[in-house]
């Protein structure tokens, strides 16, 4: 089990950061937040050029057919930039989901144009995801119950603490596939959603922790950097400390997920993962912001984008308790 990426995989975390830095986020997600989002798909088009879009796609319909692994790697990136949009839903949940179903007639109409990058996906799935995010932006929305998978229907809207997000009740439309098969596929979507989420919280702990130090570093007081005194070195060193703990978690999900463990241990180590990936984000967002000051509470500083990503990403794809008491279950089988 291999719980780091290999060299090939952070070559492609390279290309992918080097692809989001050129993109000018910070303004496709103001826009995206303002209900334009021309820019913020141009992004994704970029992204589907590279191959991001059509990760969790088998090579039948378009797509690259990678492993859960490849899917953390492209996920922590794209927290790590805070890119706008249902990015576990349409580049992780959604596609397995489909392709799990293993029916031609879903599959044909809709693989292609989520490998491509033409098809924005979204989903809602109670309890976890009560709302499905942006389906208002979304070309395909779909209802995932426990034994059936149907199309949506958009109901009304809800605001997020993050403002480049919303959230849409959904209802059910017509339906897609039921049964044994269905709730398979489920179940797996599902994992696969939580591990990208857990992903992309990593990716977005890790911009903190580079912000707070880029910031201790600049900002002086008493005539010297503040990232010199060791009330901050220790908070920021725990920071660093959780985000490295929590990484082979998330790729120990991954592993689980790839390598057909039993649907309780895969279980159990995606909701693991996912409670660490928060955990140290959510440590990480409190200290880069008392690092900052009150000058992290600015929208116009730009810290914000992070901080409430992170709040709404640790309570969607399940709750921390929810996975906590999914990990307490398995393990006191």
């Amino acid at each position: 089990m291999r719980l780091a990426p290999s060299p090939e995989q952070e070559g492609f975390a390279a290309v992918l950061h080097d692809l989001l830095t050129a993109a000018d986020l910070p303004a496709a997600a103001a826009r995206w937040s303002d209900g334009d989002h021309a820019a913020g798909r141009a992004v994704w088009a970029r992204l589907a050029e590279a191959g991001v879009t059509g990760l969790a796609v088998p090579s039948r319909w378009g797509g690259l057919d990678a492993g859960p692994a490849d899917l953390v790697i492209a996920c922590e990136e794209l927290g790590h930039h805070a890119l706008p949009g249902p990015v576990a839903e349409s580049v992780a949940a959604v596609p397995a989901l489909l392709a799990a179903l293993g029916q031609d007639g879903p599959c044909e109409e809709w693989l292609p144009g989520l490998a491509a990058g033409r098809v924005v996906a979204t989903l809602a799935a109670p309890p976890w995801l009560p709302y499905a995010v942006d389906a208002h932006a979304a070309g395909l929305v779909l209802l995932a119950e426990a034994t059936a998978v149907r199309h949506g229907r958009i109901g009304a809207a809800h605001p997020s603490m993050d403002r480049s997000r919303r959230l849409f009740e959904i209802s059910a439309g017509a339906p897609i596939a039921e049964g044994p098969a269905a709730a398979t596929a489920v179940t797996r979507a599902l994992n696969l959603g939580a591990l990208a989420c857990a992903a992309q919280l990593l990716g977005a702990g890790r911009a903190m922790l580079e912000a707070a130090v880029g910031y201790a570093t600049r900002r002086t007081q008493f005539g010297r950097p503040i990232g010199q005194f060791q009330a901050v070195q220790h908070r920021l060193a725990d920071v660093a400390v959780a985000l490295e703990f929590a990484r082979p978690l998330l790729y120990a999900a991954a592993a689980a997920l790839a390598g057909g463990d039993t649907h309780a241990d895969a279980d159990r180590d995606v909701s693991a993962a996912k409670v660490a990936c928060a955990d140290a984000a959510h440590r990480a967002a409190r200290a880069a912001l008392q690092v900052h000051g009150a000058l992290g509470y600015t929208q116009e500083h730009g810290l914000g984008r992070w901080l409430t990503r992170i709040r709404v990403l640790a309570l969607a794809w399940g709750t921390p308790a929810q996975h906590r008491a999914r990990v307490i279950a398995e393990l006191t089988r």
